[in-house]
């Protein structure tokens, strides 16, 4: 019981490490599981682990954990995946899950072959794990690095895409390595296991969608027991599908997943929203436990010259060929090639897959297996390797790298709003009108559609859940305009962005108790410098939106035409030249010659 609260515990300190330390959470999962697992051994008196995996779960019980977890991440990876976004994605990305994908199999076979001298079945095998990049990883180093909006877009979606991809090559290479029969490798018998694995794979994958499915359309589960419920099927799902033939039930939920994703389904967003927290969760457990399960041997075995070319041919060899000959013909410049050559972090499925592969290997008499037990040990140090050090190289030196090679982007000027009503709309239009990007989130449908006729785009959901924010491309927004009429969730919204944009550039509505209090000192991101709240704007924006702009040569200038006007217009903006909009704020001490105001007037 205490080492599972240990590791529980621990995958949720390292979770909270990688926040603050602004790193992927796989660096510090991985470096706290290697510390209380093999790197233990030389402080204790009996030279024993402080916490190993293989003490809790024992034989078979720790490849059902890991499988089961696996799954559920896959599942919720799944549901990320759009046929629509797949479609209009550009040759770019494409060429990258298709060449990436080739190129990772058979060059990551050829090197663990020739360099470390692996069996030509458990070569391929190794070579489908480190096919997979992954959100996780990629997501906290575009945060930090904020490259152009080319690689970023890239990145993004190579991340996302890869992810199930690679897991289903790795698991259709695994159930071709084990289904042939002694001295009868890759015959009609490995075809046979091969095939059934798909048959079984989509079959159940696809059941079980149509009715979860319906179960949802219908309103047949209460709302409380949704997220439970799609939980239970989807547990139940692998659970059939490895029934029927082992190791589908990795290939049926994925396929669930992404079934659900592309079915127009009301709570879609809760049930990924609840998926992502048990995943968070999942993760945390299973990357600290899996560390913990290496042992010293393991790591001294890797310690060697052979290890180090077969990462450096992985990384420097194999992702270069993969970008040149992918985006051969993309409107990309040669840094940007580079760069893109120099980032490929591996994540938790590869993890995650190499330990169920390992451990079903290794349990396998030498007789009934395709592989040696050599290879099977080594597939697990090896693919933690290739994490280990892709996270910690990339993730320490991409924002160097990227400033070098001149890929990093301007600092943003787009708003983010929170709120899609009235202000927000009006304010939105001016600033798109001005060609500065713009982004309305939003959880009220009536909000969402008005803002979708404006042709405004929009996120239909809530910006303040951290999971959400990893989902966001905000590599085009610098600002956030809080405009909800709630107070609390307008001053919520500021302090959590405020630390990715900068407290200087986030802004929020005045509250009515704000302008009651005519003595009370208010802050200085207050929009239209607090003198409307949520309700009076409401109010201006339905009579008008008409925009009439004032030039100055100086404040004082500005200062006299709005008192002039005894609080018969509405400032909004204030316009420097080469369209650059600052909201009217109290933060506003400087006037060029020049300058102008955009404001609305009131209906008195």
């Amino acid at each position: 019981m205490i080492e599972i609260a240990g590791l529980i515990i621990l995958g949720l300190l390292a979770q909270w490490l990688a926040w603050r330390l602004k790193v992927p959470a796989i660096l510090p999962l991985i470096l706290i599981g290697l510390l209380v697992g093999p790197l233990s051994t030389f402080i204790t008196p009996d030279g024993s682990k402080f916490i190993d995996g293989d003490n809790i779960f024992n034989g078979e019980k720790i490849f059902d954990v890991i499988s089961i977890s696996v799954g559920l991440i896959l599942f919720e990876g799944g549901l990320t995946l759009k046929v629509a976004e797949l479609r209009n994605l550009g040759k770019t990305v494409r060429n990258l899950i298709l060449f990436g994908t080739i190129i990772c199999l058979i060059g990551g076979a050829m090197a663990a072959y020739y360099i470390i001298g692996m069996g030509v079945q458990a070569s391929f095998l190794f070579g489908a794990l480190i096919i997979v990049t992954g959100p996780t990883v990629i997501g906290p180093i575009l945060r930090n690095v904020r490259p152009n909006q080319n690689i970023n877009t890239i990145l993004k979606w190579e991340g996302i895409l890869i992810d199930p991809v690679g897991a289903l090559v790795a698991i259709l290479i695994y159930e071709f390595v084990i289904s042939g029969r002694p001295n009868e490798q890759f015959t009609f018998f490995a075809l046979k296991g091969f095939l059934l694995t798909i048959i079984s794979g989509v079959v159940v994958g696809g059941i079980f969608a149509y009715l979860l499915f319906h179960l949802l359309k219908k309103d047949l589960i209460p709302g409380y027991l949704k997220n439970i419920i799609v939980l239970a099927f989807v547990m139940l799902a692998f659970v059939i599908a490895d029934m029927a033939h082992e190791e589908s039930g990795l290939l049926a939920v994925t396929l669930l997943g992404i079934i659900l994703a592309n079915l127009k389904i009301d709570d879609l967003k809760k049930i990924l929203s609840f998926k992502e927290d048990v995943t968070l969760i999942l993760i945390s457990f299973l990357f600290v436990m899996l560390s913990s399960r290496i042992d010293i041997a393991d790591i001294q075995l890797l310690l060697n010259m052979k290890s180090l070319l077969l990462f450096v041919v992985i990384v420097y060899l194999l992702r270069p060929v993969t970008i040149f000959l992918s985006t051969h013909k993309a409107d990309l410049k040669l840094n940007e090639k580079i760069f893109l050559s120099y980032i490929c972090p591996r994540g938790i499925v590869a993890a995650g897959v190499a330990s169920i592969f390992s451990e079903k290997l290794s349990s396998l008499a030498p007789s009934d297996s395709n592989v040696m037990a050599f290879d099977a040990h080594l597939l697990m140090p090896l693919t933690f390797l290739i994490i280990l050090g892709t996270v910690v190289i990339q993730g320490l030196t991409a924002k160097p790298i990227a400033n070098l090679l001149g890929v990093t982007q301007k600092e943003p000027n787009g708003v983010l709003f929170l709120g899609a009503n009235e202000t927000a709309r009006f304010m939105a239009k001016v600033l798109k009108a001005k060609g500065i990007p713009v982004l309305l989130s939003d959880t009220s449908k009536a909000n969402i559609n008005e803002a979708k006729s404006a042709w405004l785009p929009v996120y239909e959901g809530s910006i303040l859940s951290e999971s959400n924010i990893e989902d966001l491309d905000l590599s085009s927004y610098g600002h956030l305009y809080a405009t909800t009429s709630n107070t609390e969730i307008n001053i919520l919204a500021c302090r959590l962005f405020g630390n990715e944009f900068g407290k200087e550039k986030v802004f929020r509505l005045v509250s009515p108790r704000e302008i009651q209090m005519v003595d009370l000192s208010k802050p200085k991101n207050l929009l239209f410098k607090g003198a409307t709240d949520y309700m009076g704007l409401a109010q201006l924006f339905k009579r008008t939106q008409l925009v009439q702009t004032q030039k100055f040569d100086n404040k004082e200038q500005m200062d006299d035409f709005i008192e002039e006007q005894n609080g018969k217009i509405v400032p909004v903006f204030l316009e420097k030249p080469k369209n650059v909009l600052i909201p009217f704020t109290e933060k506003i001490k400087d006037i060029d010659k020049g300058d102008q105001i955009i404001y609305v007037k009131k209906h008195v």
